[in-house]
């Protein structure tokens, strides 16, 4: 009987190490996979989070702001070329340049406070893709956001442009997995409103000249524009989270100059093959303030748009595409308020109203942000320390796979044993 009982202990003894042994991998995969998700999906929004995001906004607001009021002072002044003002919006990027001198170049692997995550970077050619494929869309979005402001009347074509927030949430919900609260979707809403009530801001009973054949193709591309504006959105999230796996200011400026750098040389292709080039001459001496004017007047809005592009890219890093489109299309019921002071247009009822509702619906926006980071800094303080996952050994302690301590199981055991 007591060969019998030993024999059994033989065999359970290693049985037990085993069973300890497989116990102890698995509270280590599950203490990995905590760690790596507590420092990916959600961080603790502080100040510094809103200081950026702060930033980028201002970036997007007065970038597109100013750069639309110098489009419509090209226009107005005698400026004709659709290419060119395709080109302006995106041919900003040689002031990139010189942060690549004074900034240094860092790895792109990625570092906890008790484990270190190697990422491994992406192929040249996946690189190059990515960076030409946007680089012609946003060529691509930019020529036909040209050819619909020359072909429709600007009630119409602001009119069509509202509906690239539509585009954009329908993107962002597919690509980036974006979830609709109750106050994004207000948001939206009162945004889409803001931006349709511009129409009226027109004087409607003035005779279109526009014919029906150029009205077909300006509605066409308008909403081309805006579609690709929101797919271009969408992408360059993806990318950034997905392909390049990099979250860092100097994604930021890649992405925007190597985008910038690939548009331009695709504008540059069409603008001499359409034979537009022929004509800038004529139209800088035939410019009403003069040609010094005409050159500032398009340098300064290049500049405008790149910082616009630095903050949509920015904007998407910190919080997503289509929060990115929200600032933009913010800036809407803006110029018209701006176009009175700096223009002199006539200000009434609907610019307030538009202008209204649309700070309203970035309130909005903003205060899903302040819940969603209230409730990141109430989960990170549930652990002791912020940011951090329970360690490998708090794990055992509390609890094995079956909520009992491996330590409970190994004493409990052998005393069966020794009885």
């Amino acid at each position: 009987m007591y060969r019998a009982q030993l024999f059994s202990t033989d065999v359970c003894i290693p049985s037990l190490f085993l069973s300890v042994q497989e116990a102890n991998e698995a509270n280590t995969h599950v203490s990995t996979n905590l760690s790596n998700q507590s420092t990916i999906p959600t961080q603790a929004r502080d100040h510094r989070w809103w200081i950026r995001v702060s930033v980028y906004a201002i970036f997007v607001l007065c970038g597109e702001s100013v750069a639309t009021l110098l489009g419509r002072l090209y226009y107005d002044k005698g400026g004709n070329s659709k290419w060119m003002a395709a080109l302006v919006q995106i041919a900003g990027f040689p002031i990139l340049l010189p942060y690549y001198g004074i900034s240094p170049r860092k790895n792109n692997n990625r570092t906890t406070n008790s484990n270190i995550v190697l990422v491994k970077p992406p192929s040249a050619l996946t690189i190059s893709s990515v960076y030409i494929s946007l680089g012609l869309l946003n060529g691509a979005v930019c020529l036909f956001h040209s050819i619909g402001l020359f072909h429709l009347p600007v009630s119409t074509y602001s009119l069509i442009c509202a509906t690239q927030l539509s585009f954009s949430a329908f993107f962002s919900f597919f690509l980036n997995s974006q979830k609709f609260t109750p106050y994004i979707v207000n948001s939206l809403m009162l945004l889409t409103i803001s931006s349709v009530l511009l129409l009226f801001q027109a004087d409607l009973s003035e005779p279109s000249k526009v014919s029906g054949r150029k009205y077909i193709i300006g509605f066409i591309f308008t909403i081309f524009a805006s579609a690709g504006y929101g797919l271009m959105l969408s992408l360059t999230q993806f990318s950034l989270q997905k392909v390049l796996k990099r979250e860092t200011f100097s994604a930021i400026m890649d992405m925007t100059l190597y985008q910038s750098l690939v548009a331009t040389l695709a504008t540059l292709v069409g603008l001499f093959i359409s034979g537009d080039w022929k004509v800038l001459k004529k139209e800088m001496e035939r410019f009403d303030l003069g040609k010094v004017s005409y050159v500032m007047t398009l340098t300064w809005a290049a500049i405008s748009w790149q910082l616009c592009n630095i903050g949509a890219v920015g904007l998407i890093l910190e919080v997503s595409s289509l929060f990115s489109n929200v600032i933009s299309a913010l800036s809407l019921p803006v110029v018209p308020v701006l176009a009175v002071i700096f223009f002199h247009d006539r200000i009434d009822g609907v610019k307030v109203i538009a202008l209204v509702l649309a700070i309203w619906g970035l309130m909005s926006y903003i205060y899903q942000h302040y819940l969603e980071s209230k409730k990141s800094k109430k989960e990170s303080e549930g652990y002791g320390i912020e940011g951090t996952a329970p360690s490998m050994e708090e794990t055992r302690s509390s609890g094995g796979l079956d909520g009992v301590s491996l330590v409970e199981f190994e004493t409990s055991f052998f005393k069966e044993v020794e009885s």
